[in-house]
């Protein structure tokens, strides 16, 4: 199978898909210190990602379904999600796009919604978004084997960013510790496994569109591993209360030492990146990039100020929803 190569048009959107799931993530850092108590949980971002979440998502389409983890800004952004009611959510706020009462969601999930999309015949397929890390728990090895032996429609996309939490991938897994590839994990489940330059999200576009292609036709899934590297912090810092919550340096710096390995990886940020691989082919010009980004830069300080502005959920609301 051959998949059709991505037009001038078309990496132009996913260039300024990449820019938004930048600038959202950068405006949910920033809430941190220009919104001091705003924000009082654990958010996740997924900067350094972005070519591997717009390049897996050119392929979807009407009847699709797509499922991530808590690394999950991106995803509902690039697929057309209001950034407004995406920060009212972030911000705990009713107008939030779950009410502000947002749940997380999981690998054998995506499963049971390819198993529905088996059943209804209609060659719609999943797209399973997860990190290295899930990849040891029991859920990813029940739901691979699974998928494999009923040939679902879902493509499985571990985006590798090589560190779990504040563990390297080659302190938790045998394969990586091995000097393997972590698509290797799919030979067990007699599934194609392939590894692809995350940053890349033409790279990303011809590899997950292969593996779509593959489950459209019945054929079953792939896994699609996706190398990346986060550039934010696992997450922020949990502060008790009266202690501004913040992003802290990156476990790479923190934990390992390796400034050098993350000054290596900024200047391999996959976003100015892929603004220099537009420009160079002739698809984009310097001007046009840099009206892009302040359009995206004016979008996501409105979804910031609709969202700091927005009201909580009623204290009574609390129990709605609650069935066991």
């Amino acid at each position: 199978m051959s998949v059709q190569a991505i037009n001038a048009e078309r990496q132009i959107w996913v260039y300024t898909q990449m820019l938004r799931i930048r600038e959202f993530e950068e405006h949910v850092k920033r809430t941190f210190t220009e919104h001091p108590g705003v924000i009082r949980g654990h958010t996740h971002l997924a900067d350094g990602a972005e070519g591997s979440i717009v390049g897996s998502l050119c392929h979807f389409r009407a009847g699709d379904a797509a499922l991530a983890t808590y690394r999950c800004h991106g995803y509902p952004l690039a697929l057309g999600s209001d950034p407004k009611a995406m920060m009212a959510e972030i911000y705990g706020r009713v107008v939030g796009l779950c009410k502000g009462l947002g749940v997380g969601a999981g690998i054998p999930h995506a499963a049971g919604a390819a198993w529905a999309a088996q059943i209804r015949k209609k060659a719609e397929v999943v797209y399973c978004f997860f990190g290295d890390g899930a990849s040891k728990q029991g859920a990813f090895h029940e739901t691979l084997n699974i998928a494999s032996l009923w040939k679902l429609p879902v493509i499985f996309v571990m985006e590798n960013n090589g560190y779990n939490v504040v563990t390297t991938s080659e302190q938790e897994d045998a394969n990586a510790a091995n000097g393997e590839p972590l698509a290797v994990k799919a030979k067990a489940y007699s599934m194609p496994g392939v590894t692809v330059d995350g940053a890349d999200p033409l790279a990303v576009y011809a590899a997950v569109g292969t593996a779509v292609e593959r489950a459209r036709a019945g054929a079953g899934p792939t896994l699609v591993e996706s190398k990346v590297y986060r550039l934010s912090a696992h997450g922020n810092i949990i502060a008790p209360p009266g202690v501004p919550l913040h992003y802290p340096e990156h476990e790479a710096i923190t934990v390992f030492g390796k400034r050098e390995e993350y000054e290596a990886a900024l200047r391999g940020d996959p976003v100015p990146r892929f603004r220099a691989t537009l420009i160079k082919g002739g698809v984009l010009s310097a001007a046009k990039a840099d009206e892009l980004g302040a359009q995206v830069a004016k979008e996501m300080d409105a979804a910031v100020s609709f969202a700091v502005n927005s009201p909580f959920p009623k204290l009574e609301s609390a129990l709605e929803n609650v069935y066991a």
